[in-house]
């Protein structure tokens, strides 16, 4: 087929640029029509020093221009930067490296019918899939792991469904989605069916290759429209790409070329259900009318005209040099601009033009963000800036419109002539001056205005200072006497008394003395010294002459510059508004999806944002995350120009065919189709039978769960009937509490550091109880001292109720925050998280029903009481479930309390990798108390600041350790990253705060910066395998680390811990945090 033959053309020339560096497409073309199609020959004619090129007569540019006419215009391969190396002294042996290498792909293409290009996206796949085959022997720590629950994987309502990434395959989802939410094309997947012959062998490569792929996609399509799950696993699809080639290597390689050979494949599938469909007719590819459209290249050779039709699919666009899509267009529709070509024997104007005779309903443009770079022999990424608009109108290059925007560009050609010349006399009136330091003219004369303006001075400026004072004002000589100022400013030992005159001695102090101004400290300049420079002679005529020139000249000036400036202005508007007419406004498209790219040439991440017409909002596409975004968050991220991310794809939409993002209706009852509705009959099957395995998880999950707490339940139940029968109920927090959160109790010589002795302290758990016997006691001495009635009863009544007015008062006192009474008691805790009244009441009887009171008979008498009202209180009174969960929170508020109290003092001790976890999980368990209540957990930003400073710590030592390049001290650095900041980052992005977020940009930034420096070898492998999992922008909670073993604290040590550390970490400024 002539379009094959045109593909496998394309494809060449994709490879020769790479391989050469060389950017100008006629060269390119020019090289391979000289070398008859032999790539080590064209090669070799680029590579020379002295290369010339020879001239081309009209039919030989025909030709080249025919050969590439081809419907595949994209940007060129970034493939096998690192094999082929341009930078060496010796050209023949690169030279014949080039041919073997050469000769070897041509071979496998004639034995294969495999291109180069096929090749290289089979090492993207192969690198995909022994990603996610090496996940399966992951640690904990790394990033691809499930959640056990599988309720944290359940979609809500009808929220987007996600794709997990099964191993660099962010790519894949990136795209995949913005095609899937592209409606029409995802009715078109969801109901395609094989042509009948499928179901015989297969006649050839293509359709072993794609019928599958095709029915894959079927299946990942469905899951996306009616899985119960948050996200589904593509890996079958991509393991059907990887097995499509052969290759043995594993190289990353440009996104664009899956996105080309995906497209193909698609049209290749409904190529072959349309042949058998129309048998007779030209059958149309729906394929190729969505996303394929024409351009007519109008070619000057020589003076002469040539005109060809050619097809287009993605549209390249270069990035480098413009600032916006239309500057992009305009200098993509005109090579050369019909000027000389390559040499400067070649003195004949030559060039063509592009005009869109035929857009395809989906346009899709490629922004070419990378390069070859020559020197270094490897590709690099461009972080240019490049704004682009949310309506594109593409009217202004439809060849029907072709001699209107001549015209239109040759105004505006016209207008930025004329503005450059405005721009350089304005930089004259604002750059005045012949010297190295410019000045505004207008600035310059008021400058000497003022100067003439100034009060006439009659002396010389160096006549009166003293010209026997000593330059450096030695000690032993006379000094001159200090003015009054400084008279004023001197210590009474030296200002006192008169001067003795020139014969008397000075003193010791006058002796030191060295009168030395000082600006900053001294009062005002002495009254004599003019402030400013002034005329030494100038008359009053002068002064009004001067004065109405300098006057007259400045307005005028500004008049000028404001002339200018309004000028500049206007132009700037006219060449905005030059197409709003309109007549060019009809044919509008609306952008689609946003594809992005973070990181560096050989090493990033992809995800991709959506508009949703049906939510009015735009989508980010985040592998398993789907979240809403805006504009704003769009343009930061795809833009470009401040940070590593950018958009390296556009994909825009016909804005008047609606049939693209419309939803399907029933023919029947014209209600909307959605969910199940929308599938096919077989893929309903499928996604049902997945469901119904999902549904069947949950359920076995549940019954775990459930089994777990009745065993808890169990546990608790036997806890407190042994308490009960000891007589030893208390509100103690000791480690013989139930331990939330999974945390396990352990041994004192486990629960810390070794290295840290004081952290293994364990005292007793009766210092809590003597702490609250004390509190008790306390408060029944004062019922006794106040109460007439000295009844147990009476007593314990009074008690209580003095005991809760004092805790009430530390609630509702205002503390700082090294004083956090609610550490203190429990009732603190309860008032202030308003708990209900009954659970205060029993939680107070307890604190009084407590065995160990002194042994006197009045507190045992009123214990006894105490715990005779407890045996009172009937179940429907007290919820003891409720009460249960109360004391819970405030164990889990304590626990918190510790390991928020230990991470600090780890970090002031700049023990960062042992604070880190202590941090993390006191972060998140502090935010899961104060997700129920303002006042169940601690401040929110100052932990937050204090993990976010451990992490920034962590990733300056890793960083530094991995600069050192000695082996050890790089795998330690890698390991610190991997185990520790790698893991914790997605904790950070999930909400999104902007400290947070900056911290994150910090840390990528860091290692990125590395990309661009020569290394050794080994060092580039390991940052090339470590730079993925470090720029995934996944905010999937990935496990990691257990939580760390708790020291055990009493009451009053965990207080003054806490009062320590708060009083040192809150010397800390607010803003700095």
């Amino acid at each position: 087929m002539a379009i094959c033959k045109n593909v496998h053309q394309q494809t060449l020339l994709n490879q020769l640029r790479e391989v050469t560096g060389t950017t100008d497409v006629q060269l390119l073309q020019q090289a391979l029509q000289v070398s008859n199609g032999d790539m080590a020959e064209a090669v070799a004619f680029l590579t020379e020093k002295n290369a010339k090129v020879p001239q081309q007569d009209e039919t030989t540019y025909y030709q080249t221009s025919q050969v590439a006419s081809d419907r595949y215009i994209s940007v060129g391969s970034q493939a096998d930067t690192n094999v082929i190396d341009l930078t060496g002294d010796d050209k023949d042996d690169l030279q014949r490296a080039i041919a073997l290498s050469l000769e070897e792909s041509n071979r496998a293409f004639r034995e294969t019918g495999i291109t180069d290009e096929e090749q290289a996206i089979s090492r993207v796949l192969e690198a995909s899939i022994a990603e996610n085959k090496a996940s399966l022997k992951r640690t904990h720590t790394e990033v691809w792991s499930d959640s056990p629950n599988p309720h944290d994987r359940k979609r809500i309502d009808s929220c987007p469904v996600g794709l997990k990434n099964v191993g660099n395959t962010c790519w894949f989802s990136a795209v995949i989605q913005s095609l899937f939410n592209l409606l029409e094309f995802q009715r078109l997947v969801l109901n395609y069916s094989p042509p009948a012959r499928v179901h015989d062998l297969p006649r050839n490569q293509k359709e072993h290759r794609n019928l599958p792929f095709m029915q894959e996609l079927r299946n990942l399509f469905s899951l996306m429209v009616g899985s119960k799950r948050k996200y589904v696993d593509p890996s079958r699809a991509v393991e059907i790409l990887k097995d499509a080639f052969k290759s043995s290597e594993s190289q990353q390689q440009d996104v664009s070329e899956f996105t080309h050979k995906l497209l193909d494949w698609l049209e290749d599938a409904f190529q072959m259900k349309a042949e058998e469909d129309r048998e007779g007719e030209k059958p149309k590819n729906p394929m190729v009318e969505l996303f394929y459209g024409r351009f007519l290249a109008v070619g000057v050779l020589e003076g002469k005209k040539f005109e060809n039709t050619e097809m287009f699919g993605q549209y390249p666009l270069q990035v480098n040099g413009f600032k916006d899509l239309h500057e992009c267009l305009e200098a993509a529709m005109i090579e050369g601009e019909i000027e000389s070509l390559h040499s400067a024997e070649n003195s004949a104007r030559s060039g063509q033009e592009h005009w869109f005779t035929e857009l395809p309903p989906v346009l899709t443009f490629e922004l070419s963000r990378f390069e070859f770079n020559q020197a270094l022999g490897r590709p690099e990424k461009i972080h240019n800036k490049l704004e682009f608009p949310s309506m594109l109108y593409m009217d202004r290059y439809m060849d029907r419109n072709r001699e209107i925007t001549r015209i239109k560009r040759e105004e505006i050609r016209r207008l930025k002539e004329h503005l450059t010349l405005l721009q350089q006399r304005l930089e004259r009136y604002l750059s005045y001056g012949s010297g190295p330091k410019r000045f505004p003219l207008a600035d310059v004369l008021q400058y000497a205005m003022e100067f003439a303006s100034s009060k006439p001075v009659c002396t010389s400026p160096v006549e009166d200072i003293d010209s026997s004072a000593p330059p450096g004002g030695t000690t032993g000589q006379q000094l001159p006497p200090p003015s009054t100022a400084e008279q004023d400013s001197l210590p009474p030992l030296e200002s006192s008394g008169p001067a003795s005159g020139p014969t008397t001695a000075p003193t010791a102090a006058q002796q030191q003395r060295v009168p030395i101004h000082k600006p900053f400290t001294q009062s005002r300049l002495p009254p004599d010294l003019p402030m400013h420079p002034a005329p030494r002679h100038i008359t009053e005529e002068e002064l009004r002459v001067l004065e109405g020139c300098l006057h007259r000249w400045r307005s005028e000036v500004e008049n000028d510059t404001r002339d200018l400036q309004g000028s500049i202005t206007r132009i700037h508007r006219t060449i905005e508004l030059m197409y709003s007419d309109k007549s060019m406004m009809q044919v509008p498209y609306r952008l689609h999806a946003v594809l992005v790219h973070e990181g560096q040439a050989n090493a990033g991440h992809y995800w991709a944002y959506i508009y949703d017409p049906h939510q009015r909002c735009w989508m980010k596409y985040n592998d398993i995350s789907v979240t809403k975004s805006s504009w704003e968050e769009l343009v930061r991220d795809s833009f470009g120009g401040y940070r590593n991310a950018s958009a390296y794809c556009l994909m825009y939409i016909n804005d008047k065919k609606p049939f693209l993002i419309e939803e399907e209706f029933d023919k029947e009852t014209g209600q909307i189709l959605s969910g199940m509705d929308k599938l096919p009959p077989d893929l309903k099957q499928y996604v049902k039978e997945d469901n119904e395995l999902f549904d069947k998880e949950i359920e076995e999950w549940d019954a775990l769960q459930a089994r777990k707490a009745q065993q808890e339940k169990l546990a608790l139940a036997a806890a407190a009937a042994a308490a009960a029968a000891s007589a030893a109920s208390s509100i103690s927090t000791s480690s013989s509490s139930p331990q939330p959160m999974s945390i396990e109790s352990s041994p004192p010589d486990n629960a810390v550091p070794q290295q840290d002795p004081e952290y293994m302290e364990q005292p007793s758990p009766t210092n809590d109880s003597k702490h609250l016997q004390e509190d008790t006691e306390r408060a029944i001495s004062r019922a006794a001292a106040e109460q007439e009635e000295r009844s147990p009863e009476a007593l314990l009544n009074a008690a209580i109720k003095l005991e809760y007015a004092r805790l009430l008062r530390f609630a509702q006192e205002d503390t700082p925050p090294e004083n956090d009474y609610r550490l203190q008691h429990i009732i603190v805790y309860f008032i202030q998280n308003q708990a209900p009244k009954k659970i205060l009441e029993r939680t107070l009887l307890t604190q009084f029903a407590d065995r160990n009171l002194a042994f006197d008979e009045r507190c045992k008498s009123i214990m006894n009481v105490a715990r005779a009202k407890l045996d009172l209180i009937k179940p429907e009174e007290v919820n003891m479930d409720e009460y249960e969960m109360w004391h819970q929170v405030y164990r889990n508020f304590r626990e918190m309390t510790i390991f928020m109290v230990t991470g600090l003092e780890l970090s002031q001790k700049t023990n960062y990798m042992e604070a880190l976890m202590y941090l993390i999980y006191a972060y998140q368990y502090n935010k899961e108390l104060l997700s129920k209540g303002l006042y169940r957990g601690h401040d929110e930003e100052l932990l937050g600041y204090y993990r976010r400073e451990c992490l920034l710590k962590l990733n300056e030592q890793a960083a530094a350790m991995f600069e050192s390049g000695e082996e050890p001290e790089v795998t330690t650095g890698l390991g610190i990253m991997n185990e520790l900041v790698v893991p914790c980052i997605p904790l950070l992005l999930i909400h999104d705060t902007e400290r947070d977020l900056l911290a994150v940009e910090d840390m990528r930034n860091r290692w990125c910066s590395y990309l661009g420096q020569e290394m050794e070898s080994h060092l580039q492998e390991k940052l090339t395998d470590f730079l993925p999992k470090l720029l995934d922008c996944s905010t999937e909670i990935k496990s990691f680390h257990d939580p760390p073993k708790l020291p055990t604290y009493s009451t009053l040590e965990l207080c003054e811990r806490f009062s320590r550390i708060m009083a040192a970490v809150c010397r800390v400024p607010t803003e700095g945090r």
